[in-house]
């Protein structure tokens, strides 16, 4: 996460009756049928994915979690420092492992802000106490062979950036592989692979990132051209990610000024196609540690202009990967509930709406990959940083990972700008379909009609609650990490109430879905 920095469609009666997979009556009561749903994309296996921050591995000043209280504040406040220091974040902890590892398979991202600058001390000695000249970080090999470590453990895919800022540069200014050879070489040796990269994190906002004085969007091109040639010599089945751009197409805050920023198409323009696919991260909104009370309540959370904010940004990405990269896919390596480390709310039940409609979302759009930050370190971690246990984002995924497949079809547009419907091939069932239901009326039930299905319904006691329901029982880890059965409740074919403030997924085995049926 870096630094501070600064529509709906409504779907009509008469469209949903013309959908082949879903029927509208004027109630607002939707007839799916699983059967007839067409494919209209594909995610990778990884799709649910996630974020270890670099300087989570190095030890470092990060977000600091806002003070727990019985709910978080209606009003946003501020936090005197928005940073703690946190030592080297321990991976070999057998719960953080287990519950990484239910994420499986996942890409892990090593990156961040503060990656820019930090240097890879190549030799086995203890870590620097200061920094070389022209980096603000050092991260040591022990540190990093316990994450590459650690993804092996996890059954996740590496992916990362390298060190930009001016202790990269030689005397005119031009970055030089030094640093990420090392960095390189060291991985292999430590038996790992970094599967994707980028070369910086967030140029858009280079000032804020530790880019040289002065950088500028020529800069940049001639740096990825250059970091293009070190890779595909270096390591050439990695895929090269980039821009890695954020801020722009969505304001995350209505009404305030964005900092100075690079252009993402200027960009692109100077450097030409030299990305094997396209990155970009979103926050739909930013925290009110970076904008005090400017910074969204959490009565807005629930509302259609919000959700909407993802697809609208990674439209606006898109429209740049079709004219600059045309064919190539298009990741989402970096994302959450808020930047500067989340809203005081971003741990709590309201934030999964978001999240799930996110993931909803963005897989009809063929976004390949969603990398959440972060799996455990301040608000907006899946994972609670000093206890490890899950927050609700956690359950979501879990749920999402199991019975969410990589076929993505249409449920065909709803009739009520509150009710949210996705669905996938199920995971691992031929012929199966698995649909995703969003009720963000926070007062009033919706209704679907499906075929006999397999039903979890999720809920809270309260919206600001970081207890998650599944079926009207609390989801809760063991002390060591393992996970509760998870079953969902047989539903008949016929009308299924979706309660006021729900996520359900429905899992029709029997669908006889014939996009879902394989090769």
């Amino acid at each position: 996460m870096p630094h501070p920095r600064f529509t709906l469609v409504r779907n009509t009666v008469a469209a949903s009756l013309a959908a082949a997979s879903v029927c509208a009556s004027l109630q607002g009561q939707v007839t799916l049928q699983p059967k007839s749903m067409r494919r209209v994309a594909q995610v990778d296996p990884r799709y649910v994915s996630f974020n270890v921050e670099a300087i989570e591995i190095t030890g470092g000043r990060f977000w600091k979690p806002f003070p727990k209280k019985d709910q978080p504040p209606a009003a946003p406040g501020t936090t005197t420092d928005p940073y703690q220091y946190r030592p080297p974040i321990d991976l070999s902890r057998p719960k953080i492992r287990k519950l990484a590892g239910a994420l499986a398979p996942s890409y892990m991202r090593v990156s961040g802000t503060w990656r820019n600058s930090t240097y890879f001390q190549d030799d086995d000695a203890p870590q620097m106490s200061t920094p070389p000249a022209g980096f603000k970080g050092v991260m040591t090999r022990a540190q990093w062979k316990g994450a590459i470590d650690f993804a092996h453990a996890v059954g996740a895919d590496l992916v990362t950036s390298v060190a930009i800022s001016d202790g990269t540069r030689d005397a005119n200014g031009d970055w030089t592989t030094t640093q990420a050879k090392t960095f390189f070489d060291f991985t292999r040796k430590a038996g790992g692979h970094i599967a994707a990269t980028e070369f910086l994190n967030e140029p858009t906002f280079a000032a804020q990132g530790a880019a040289p004085t002065g950088y500028d969007e020529a800069a940049f091109a001639k740096d990825v051209k250059a970091f293009r040639t070190f890779l595909k010599a270096e390591s050439p089945e990695t895929i090269y990610l980039g821009p890695g751009s954020i801020g722009e197409g969505v304001p995350m805050i209505v009404g305030m000024p964005m900092p100075k920023m690079l252009s993402t198409e200027k960009m692109l323009q100077a450097s030409g196609p030299v990305f094997d696919a396209f990155s970009y991260h979103v926050y739909t909104t930013l925290s009110p540690r970076c904008v005090g009370k400017m910074g969204l309540s959490w009565e807005k959370v629930l509302t259609p202009a919000y959700l909407d904010r993802n697809p609208d940004t990674e439209a606006f990405y898109a429209k740049l990967r079709d004219t600059y990269l045309p064919g190539k896919q298009i990741w989402l390596t970096e994302t959450g509930e808020a930047g500067c480390g989340g809203s005081p709310w971003a741990s709590a039940f309201i934030d999964t709406f978001r999240f799930a409609d996110q993931l909803g979302s963005l897989a009809r759009r063929d976004v390949q990959t969603v990398m959440v930050n972060t799996l455990a370190s301040s608000d907006y971690g899946l994972l609670n940083e000093e206890t490890l246990n899950p927050r609700p984002d956690y359950w979501l995924a879990v749920l999402w990972k199991r019975l969410m497949g990589t076929t993505v079809l249409d449920a065909g547009p709803a009739p009520d700008a509150t009710l949210r419907i996705y669905a996938h091939c199920m995971k691992g069932v031929q012929g199966g379909v698995s649909v995703v239901a969003l009720n963000i009326d926070k007062d009033a039930e919706h209704a679907l009609t499906l075929p006999a299905a397999e039903r979890y319904t999720l809920t809270a006691p309260e919206l600001l609650s970081e207890t998650m329901m599944l079926n009207g029982k609390p989801l809760q880890a063991g002390e060591d990490g393992t996970l509760p059965a998870i079953t969902g409740e047989r539903a008949k074919a016929g009308e299924q109430k979706l309660p006021p403030a729900s996520i359900t997924f429905f899992t029709v085995r029997n669908a006889g879905n014939a996009a879902c049926r394989g090769k």
